[in-house]
């Protein structure tokens, strides 16, 4: 298989994400992640998003007794982790959807022992994978599909739930009722004493500390007036990191006429069709595309969701000499990441720890978190490798500034 092949492969399986990941050390017991014994901190915390970073944060605080309010800019939590229950016979990840590393790491994150979580997993390894280079879809050998998994990568997906449950079920238990929703941050005012926050809508909030969770994308676009202005080498710092734009739409068929995964060579970002039901012992038949950088800017240009599946169906069409427009249902969920307001972006997508200018809080009062800023890139994280871009590196991220905070 080609390099461009694995590499394209590799990336395309994330979203909230990233798609490189290797095999997990198992661990028989799990170190405590976010018990801080010895804090130096008994101030008010404001935390800004209410997506997997924030909720870890505000998850640790609530355990050390630390007051703290989280402003969600929209009607809901999970940031970037959202998903439809209504749309098949499994529930659908509109966001984040793979576990980039071993399925333990999901007991890591919540400071369990053992290495089998109490939700289902599935161990993903699709063989029957094509490539589509030009006009011309091609087959993978399952020699070099079985190659990829031994030398690149191990990867789970949950079974009957979704990370967006993961989320709930674990982080948001005496944490929810301290979310003001619809509260987007329009300017942060750390020169004083007290960090002052005031939303769209001119009301006030005043903090100690602030940790700041909102997605690369939003600091990108200055969505947030900073007084004063971020230094120089903080601009620079976000500027350098790549959030490219970029959608994912789910389809409805009658019948499965694609494989399990077509990676579309891409001169940016990535192009990967998946079967969405793969794995997950469901009825419906639901093929994915995931798109981000220039294909998903190229299909901005045709400016509407209908018009944007009517040219995904005819390029299938020509791939698999018109099944796709003969089982199509009529049914898709287009869920655009790249355009909405508050996300501006995908996930972080480069492979390297954050650096010191991008995580480095802003005169010990305004803290950043979230996938972008983990501080250990792909090095070694108790056994597990945290790579940057991935839910894991979100919760971490959140913990981690935490403890700083508490110092």
């Amino acid at each position: 298989m080609k390099k461009h092949i694995v590499l394209t492969f590799l990336t395309s399986f994330l979203f909230i994400i990233i798609a490189l990941s290797v095999v997990a050390c198992k661990k028989e017991e799990t170190p405590n992640i976010y018990e801080n014994t010895e804090i130096g901190f008994q101030g008010d915390v404001i935390i800004v998003g209410a997506g997997a970073s924030g909720l870890a944060a505000a998850k640790k605080l609530e355990e050390e007794g630390i007051s703290y309010q989280i402003l969600e800019a929209t009607n809901k939590l999970g940031g970037r982790i959202q998903k439809d229950e209504t749309f098949a016979d499994f529930p659908i990840d509109l966001g984040a959807e793979w576990i980039h590393e071993d399925k333990s790491i999901l007991n890591y994150l919540i400071n369990q022992p053992g290495s089998e979580p109490n939700v289902e997993t599935i161990l993903y390894q699709p063989m029957n994978a094509q490539e589509v280079v030009g006009n011309t879809i091609s087959q993978i050998s399952n020699q070099d599909m079985v190659d990829y998994y031994a030398n690149y990568i191990t990867e789970y997906k949950f079974k009957n739930t979704t990370w967006y449950d993961f989320i709930v079920a674990n982080f948001t238990q005496n944490v929810e009722q301290n979310i003001i929703y619809n509260s987007k941050v329009s300017t942060i005012d750390y020169s004083g004493d007290k960090v002052i926050l005031t939303t769209e809508d001119g009301t006030e909030y005043e903090a100690d500390k602030v940790i700041l969770t909102v997605s690369i994308g939003a600091l990108k676009s200055n969505a947030i007036t900073f007084i004063p202005s971020l230094p120089s080498e903080k601009i620079t710092a976000i500027q350098d990191v790549e959030f490219l734009p970029g959608f994912k739409l789910f389809m409805k068929f009658s019948d499965q006429f694609y494989p399990d995964v077509i990676t579309c060579q891409t001169s940016s970002g990535e192009k990967t069709y998946y079967d969405v039901a793969y794995g997950k012992g469901a009825n419906d038949h639901v093929l994915g595309l995931l798109s981000t950088g220039i294909s998903a800017e190229n299909y901005y240009l045709l400016n509407d969701p209908n018009t944007i599946v009517d040219t995904v169906l005819q390029e299938l069409d020509g791939y698999f000499s018109g099944l796709a427009s003969q089982y199509y249902l009529g049914s898709y969920i287009y869920q655009d990441w790249g355009q909405q307001t508050y996300t501006q972006g995908t996930w972080t997508s480069d492979f390297q720890a954050a650096s010191a200018d991008l995580i480095a809080p802003l005169d010990d009062k305004v803290y950043f978190a979230g996938e972008t800023y983990n501080s250990s890139g792909i090095s070694p994280v108790d056994g597990f490798y945290i790579i940057r871009g991935s839910v894991q590196s979100a919760i971490l991220s959140g913990y981690e500034v935490v403890d700083k905070i508490l110092e």
